[in-house]
């Protein structure tokens, strides 16, 4: 009977303590589903809203010393709302009969985005080893103890009750007013409710400004529990939440709330229990060091995997969508068998020229910056295959990149072979996990297939990365980890020029490779299976072999890419290369630019490393005054600018998925016949006139 009542003590004891952060994902869960049933839009920039709510109150309170209420008000109650407002008015109501997909891409762009506009514009940087304080005072260090076996903080408490009230008062919302139901019916069809004098832009910008409120709540009461303020922390508490939300259809409050407590629940209880199964059976110790963080991953994966409902789900469309005009049609350029051999022949000339001068007159630092922009046009490049030609928005091909980077470095330094043998290898495994990921996430549509691979980056960063197979412990992880670049023949790679003659080389054989799969078999089947899944199946085409094999070329170009970026560095440098969120400034960038050809992977890499030294930095204005002392004195500019205008772009993905390189391109195009035209038409005019003077 002891040993009972020790154990229930125990479970009630890990209950409690899994009820705050429970708590914390149960209102970002909260959030994500009230922006889904009053706008429709699965908002993956909710963790953004409320980091730059957060940043303020930091601001507020502890540098300009402001009381608790006023701090309050300015970072909640005005400056949130009006964040939603904007976005509303600026962004999604011009979205509103976009695809769920590209809405989703659009907040993936504000996610990269909005982080940094406030840092740039509120003049934060990132804290460290600092806990924000709470609206409490003495929030974090005055606990209380209603059970006598855990013990609660006021921040703790004020989380509670809020997500507590917020359900409530959301519910009722929803449930018995008149703008509630407003809100949902402008989902489903705003001219619809237009004919029914209802005022839809009005109720979209109040269900902006109520979600982005709900944000910045839960950006102030989630701040104090971590001991840094940075945008990557909040994003990672938003993936995690997702599972939460995931668990209530992102339709069901009380679900979504119960989901979130669950989880942090059963991570407490697995917490307390498992290291004492764990210390008499020896097979558990690497389980238990890896589970904890998977848990929300597995979860959510599990979820959409293997629940009928999200897997059936698809995008709502307006019944009244008809009345409005057609969308407008992909820009793109037709162009005959010459102009592309042209177009081939130029870019040849060019690349030969261009190389020839960074291996002429480049220093070091330049050296190094255009070969990181050529490996990076490869990664870049699987991104093409997977985006632009399969039509999937895999959020994971970091992971891929990271899985070539560590296969490069665990066989140099465990079997002692040459890097780049053990590429090939790696792109071998990056192919293999591309398919096996596949296999689960073929059968989901529309965002789930997106938001599924993005629980796998995040899987393989939690759990996976430290394997001591994958990313070789904490010895890689902390000190670095060394990778040699090989010798080819008579060629030693070690020499920077060398090297980077080898990237283009590689670069231009994977271009040629996409190219051929985008007008071959694959690429024509995929194409079909964007056109109609049902009418692909009628004519014998498998769509999951053609999502596999799209995978898995995807995944192997990645990972080939990553173990050329180790070899090209000498490093893996997993944080600053591979990570997540990095994953997801490459696909907002290449997305923006381009993810139909291989010439916007080429320019979005260009623009993702050169952007900066060459325009923020002034490099360009140094160039054309042949003078760097001659550079303005606004120079240097922020680089977190980067991040801001290409998380931007991706609102011109919405409207145009071609990209801004291929769309400037049709307009130019466009244009240029419009003045042949015109000139044709004068020509027959002057014609005409000269008959007639006959």
């Amino acid at each position: 009977m002891i040993i009972g009542a020790s154990v229930l003590e125990d479970v009630a004891r890990a209950f409690l303590q899994g009820l705050p952060p429970g708590t914390v994902y149960a209102l970002v869960a909260l959030g994500f589903v009230l922006t889904y049933k009053t706008s429709g839009v699965f908002n993956l920039a909710f963790g953004a809203q409320a980091y730059v709510s957060a940043v303020m109150f930091f601001k507020t309170r502890v540098e300009w010393e402001w009381p608790v209420l006023p701090a309050l008000v300015l970072s909640v109650f005005v400056m949130a709302p009006l964040i939603g407002v904007v976005l509303e008015l600026l962004v999604f109501r011009h979205l509103r009969n976009s695809s769920a997909i590209s809405k989703l891409v659009v907040t993936i762009g504000l996610a990269v985005a909005l982080p940094s506009l406030a840092e740039i514009f509120m003049g934060f940087e990132t804290q460290s080893g600092r806990t924000p304080e709470g609206v409490l005072d003495q929030g974090a260090s005055v606990f209380y103890d209603p059970f006598g076996i855990y013990a609660f903080s006021r921040n703790e408490l004020v989380a509670m009750g809020v997500a507590v009230v917020a359900m409530v008062g959301l519910g009722a919302l929803f449930r018995f007013s008149a703008l509630g139901l407003q809100m949902r019916a402008v989902v489903e069809s705003a001219r619809m409710t237009e004919l029914a004098g209802i005022a839809a832009d009005r109720v979209s910008a109040s269900a902006w400004a109520l979600s982005s409120l709900f944000a910045g709540v839960a950006g102030v009461l989630i701040a104090p529990r971590f001991n840094t303020l940075s945008a990557a922390d909040f994003f990672h508490l938003g993936v995690v939440a997702i599972a939460a939300a995931v668990v209530g259809g992102l339709t069901s409050l009380p679900k979504a709330m119960g989901a979130g407590i669950g989880l942090g629940v059963l991570i407490a209880e697995i917490n307390t229990f498992l290291p004492r199964f764990a210390e008499s059976r020896a097979w558990l110790r690497p389980i238990q060091d890896n589970l904890t963080p998977a848990i929300p991953f597995l979860v959510l994966f599990g979820v959409m995997v293997f629940v009928p409902a999200i897997r059936r789900s698809r995008d709502a469309s307006d019944p009244l969508g008809g009345v409005d005009p057609p969308p407008m049609s992909i820009g793109s350029v037709v162009r005959t068998r010459q102009q592309v051999l042209v177009r081939a022949a130029v870019t040849a000339v060019l690349t030969v020229v261009v190389l020839g001068v960074v291996l002429g007159r480049a220093d070091q630092s330049w050296m190094y910056l255009v070969t990181q922009a050529v490996v990076l046009a490869t990664i870049f490049l699987s991104i093409t295959l997977i985006t632009g030609i399969a039509g999937q928005i895999s959020l994971c091909q970091g992971a891929f990149a990271a899985t070539g980077a560590f296969t490069v470095y665990q066989l140099v330094e465990r079997y002692d072979l040459s890097a780049l043998p053990a590429a090939f290898i790696g792109a071998g495994i990056a192919a293999a996990l591309g398919a096996l990921l596949s296999m689960p996430v073929r059968r989901l549509g529309g965002i789930w297939t997106a938001i599924a691979t993005l629980a796998f980056a995040y899987f393989f960063d939690s759990v996976v990365l430290n394997l001591p197979f994958v990313g070789g412990g904490e010895t890689s992880l902390l000190t670095g980890t060394s990778v040699p670049r090989p010798l080819v023949g008579p060629f030693d790679l070690a020499d920077d020029q060398a090297f980077l003659v080898f990237c283009v080389l590689v670069l231009a054989v994977v271009s040629v490779v996409v190219v051929n799969l985008r007008s071959g078999t694959l690429g024509r089947t995929l194409l079909a299976l964007q056109g109609s899944e049902l009418g692909s199946q009628s004519i014998g085409i498998s769509p999951a072999r053609s999502r596999m094999l799209a995978f898995a070329v995807s995944a192997a170009i990645a990972g080939f890419g990553g173990g050329l970026l180790a070899m090209q560095q000498e490093d893996v440098n997993y944080a600053s290369n591979f990570s997540p969120f990095v994953a997801l400034v490459w696909m907002v960038i290449v997305v923006s630019i381009g993810c139909r050809s291989v010439g916007g992977a080429l320019q979005a890499a260009g623009a993702f490393v050169l952007f900066e030294p060459v325009i923020l930095k002034g490099a360009l204005f140094g160039w054309l005054f042949r003078d760097p002392e001659r550079i303005p004195d606004f120079f240097p500019i922020s680089g977190k600018w980067v991040l801001v205008l290409f998380g931007l772009g991706t609102i011109m993905y919405a409207r145009h998925p071609e990209g801004m390189a291929e769309y400037g391109a049709h307009r130019k195009a466009a244009k240029a016949e419009r003045r042949r035209r015109a000139a044709e038409d004068r020509a027959t005019a002057v014609a005409v006139d000269v008959e007639v003077a006959r």
